[in-house]
């Protein structure tokens, strides 16, 4: 049976071909399952894979990775269309595609005639709440639904992601517990804080390529320059909030308080003060208001503010 996985969901695709893994004991999974890199697929290669005979197992199993993408036009993306037709009945053979397919291939167009395909695209809205309400139940607990919604909000509509959060709350709650928003607030961490934590990160250890992947991470996820520069503006009176109190040997915990911030986000600021020297977080802030100020009275765009102050703050 031919099969193609592909989609954007990394997550579940992951979990179906999991699935396909599972149904071959343990004992002699590894006899009868091959993996093959579709970036330097060999077509003998692939035929030795596909028609060795089972182990002790009446199938097997051959799955290649982004053989659609990779494969050269012509002769060779041919020969590899007509084996599809060759393929014994006992072989699964399993296209895993993790970028966008080319449906107007004749290798797709083969598969989905012949096979099947499966397309993984990431959930939404009520449909996502939804997923996570039946991962929640999977793992003995049930997940309020205003705790799924801030959920998402924090932590991105990511499958992996929200999956790796659900176990960290589950655990917190235990067994039949109940998962409610305080516990989202209180455990899942911001992923467009996650992207100022780098872009910050960046900023202390003067690496300038560092530091403009991160502010680009944080325009990727929608957010406008000048907001960009207000959170940056925001995080440096963090710091220097806990710099003046880790100075009287405060506790961690007890800044926080102080702060009204998270206990994660005192603790990577304290790691993220240390970058900088006396009165330099002082002269950032400055320099920050004084670019809003030359933003918002047309003496300069906001973008290249931005990046101006990047390059200023990593001594470029």
């Amino acid at each position: 049976m031919l099969y193609l996985l592909h989609g954007p969901d990394e997550f579940a695709r992951s979990e179906a071909l999991a699935a396909m893994r599972a149904a071959f004991p343990p004992d002699v999974a590894d006899l009868n399952i091959a993996s093959l890199d579709g970036r330097r697929l060999k077509l003998d290669a692939l035929a030795v894979a596909c028609e060795a005979h089972p182990f002790l197992h009446d199938r097997r199993l051959v799955i290649v990775r982004d053989a659609l993408k990779h494969s050269k036009a012509g002769k060779e993306r041919e020969e590899l269309r007509a084996y599809l037709d060759r393929v014994p009945p006992i072989c699964d053979l399993v296209f895993v595609e993790s970028d966008d397919v080319d449906r107007r291939s004749a290798l797709f167009t083969h598969l989905k005639k012949s096979g099947q395909v499966r397309e993984f695209l990431p959930l939404q809205g009520a449909e996502l709440l939804r997923w996570l309400a039946e991962r929640a139940r999977a793992l003995e607990v049930r997940l309020e639904p205003a705790a799924a919604q801030r959920l998402v909000e924090l932590a991105g509509s990511d499958s992996r992601t929200l999956v790796s959060e659900l176990g960290k709350l589950a655990s917190y709650v235990g067994r039949s517990g109940r998962v409610g928003p305080d516990a989202v607030e209180l455990l899942v961490q911001d992923g467009q804080e996650q992207n100022l934590f780098a872009f910050v990160d960046g900023l202390a250890a003067r690496r300038l390529g560092a530091a403009l992947a991160g502010a680009r991470a944080l325009i990727e996820e929608g957010q406008a320059a000048p907001y960009i520069m207000f959170m940056v503006a925001r995080q440096v009176r963090i710091l220097l909030g806990v710099q003046a109190l880790a100075a009287q040997r405060r506790r961690p915990d007890d800044i926080a308080a102080e702060l009204g911030q998270k206990p994660f986000v005192v603790r990577k600021a304290i790691d993220q003060a240390r970058g900088f020297r006396p009165g330099e977080l002082e002269r950032l802030h400055d320099r920050l208001l004084e670019l809003d100020v030359a933003i918002k009275t047309g003496r300069i765009q906001a973008d290249t503010a931005l990046e101006l102050f990047v390059m200023e703050a990593c001594g470029a």
